[in-house]
């Protein structure tokens, strides 16, 4: 044997076994993720807030009951690092779905969901739902549209927003809040399970359409490593400015357009402490206001509680409704800039969110520069039948942005 051959066997058999070795050895392995404790002690984040950036996973477990979506693998309840309305770090809680099958190369595709009204209150937040409990109905009906997503080969994930089931109060139809929470879910889930994309759309109804409509229009800077394709906006709360003032003209018992402007009220004054808003209530409205922070929309809707009473009977006559129109209308969808692809639906019988002002919406999202935005209007739809009315146009219009 020549010395070069030699030398050459000396070397290759040593490199052989080092690719051997290296073949055989597992690869890096995913970051462990804490369990979080069982009941309610889960949605108290551990102090100080683990992560560093918002999106990070703080724990998980096993989600079972009401609040799972049928045809889910698995669901799991998380806790995530987020940044609440005062700018600083805080803990939301939400829920993960995963679809049956394998995942595609790549990853399966998230539809980060944002709900509606349910309340403020945090057993009103959709992961503690219960079957039986006078708020269920209020979650449980969006139920067949994600199961039609993870039979669709998505996964599914849900925020239940800042303050909504975890400390602090929640504030309500606050944009930036809302959209930053439903952002920062699919961060979480794709930590907590890898075999998610970063292929996402967005979506929402009512106060989660108003909420989706945010996260798209801040997911380019708050979450760019996501790939939005699109984003479906079922009936998206707008123009609370100009409607709030309107409602002092109404004498009949308001029910539960009472009992959202109750929460609109807490809204706005959460997230702007310095507005008091308490000194523009009238007695009768004001004793019922602690309970918007321990009941849900419809005990709020009662006749019992703000159902009960008139919307004309809700502010002090001569309340000058400027300062809170004027923080009203910074919370307003209609300003936001919006690149990516929109779909806009609005049942044309919807007494909740009007259709004139959803009309006015998309017109003025288009002259924003929303080039991708198509608006469709389903003749005979009231608020909530418009998430079952619109499911199967909307899903397909997933699909084409997916492809």
């Amino acid at each position: 044997m020549s010395r070069s051959h030699a030398l050459s066997r000396a070397l290759v058999v040593p490199m052989a076994l080092a690719l051997t070795l290296a073949l055989a050895a597992p690869g890096p392995a995913p970051a462990k993720v804490r369990t979080g404790p069982a009941g309610d002690a889960f949605y108290t984040p551990p102090s100080p807030l683990p992560g560093k950036s918002h999106g990070d996973l703080v724990w998980a477990r096993k989600l079972t009951g009401a609040a799972v979506a049928p045809g889910a693998s698995q669901t799991k309840l998380v806790l995530y690092r987020s940044t609440g309305v005062d700018g600083r770090p805080d803990a939301v809680s939400g829920i993960v779905s995963l679809p049956k099958g394998k995942a595609p190369k790549g990853g399966w595709p998230v539809v980060t969901y944002a709900h509606g009204t349910t309340g403020i209150a945090d057993q009103c937040a959709p992961s503690r739902d219960a079957a039986g409990t006078p708020v269920h109905p209020y979650n449980a009906y969006v139920l067949p549209l994600l199961t039609r997503w993870l039979k669709a080969g998505y996964a599914v994930v849900r925020t239940d927003f800042e303050g909504l089931g975890t400390p602090g109060v929640h504030p309500y139809l606050v944009g930036s809040s809302e959209g930053r929470s439903t952002l920062d879910v699919v961060r979480a889930a794709r930590q907590l399970d890898p075999r998610l994309s970063k292929t996402t759309i967005i979506s929402g109804h009512s106060q989660g359409g108003h909420a989706a409509l945010f996260a798209a229009a801040l997911a380019p800077k708050w979450t760019p490593e996501l790939k939005v394709r699109g984003t479906v906006a079922f009936a998206p709360a707008s123009h609370l400015d100009e409607q709030i003032p309107l409602t002092t003209v109404l004498s009949q018992p308001g029910g539960g357009l009472s009992g959202l402007v109750s929460l609109i009220t807490r809204g706005i004054a959460t997230a702007n402490p310095s507005l008091d808003t308490t000194a523009d209530l009238t007695p009768a409205a004001a004793a019922f206001y602690p309970d918007t922070l321990t009941q849900c929309l419809p005990e709020l809707a009662a006749a019992t509680s703000f159902g009960g009473l008139a919307p004309k009977a809700l502010f002090q006559p001569g309340t000058d409704f400027a300062a809170i129109a004027k923080l009203l209308d910074v919370q307003d969808p209609s300003h936001l800039k919006i690149t990516s692809p929109l779909l806009i639906e609005q049942g044309a019988a919807d007494t909740t969110v009007l259709p004139m002002f959803t009309d006015q919406l998309a017109t003025e999202l288009k002259a924003g520069g929303a080039k991708g935005l198509t608006y469709t209007k389903v003749a005979g739809v009231d608020h909530g039948g418009i998430v079952t009315a619109a499911a199967k146009d909307a899903t397909t219009w997933i699909a084409k942005r997916l492809k």
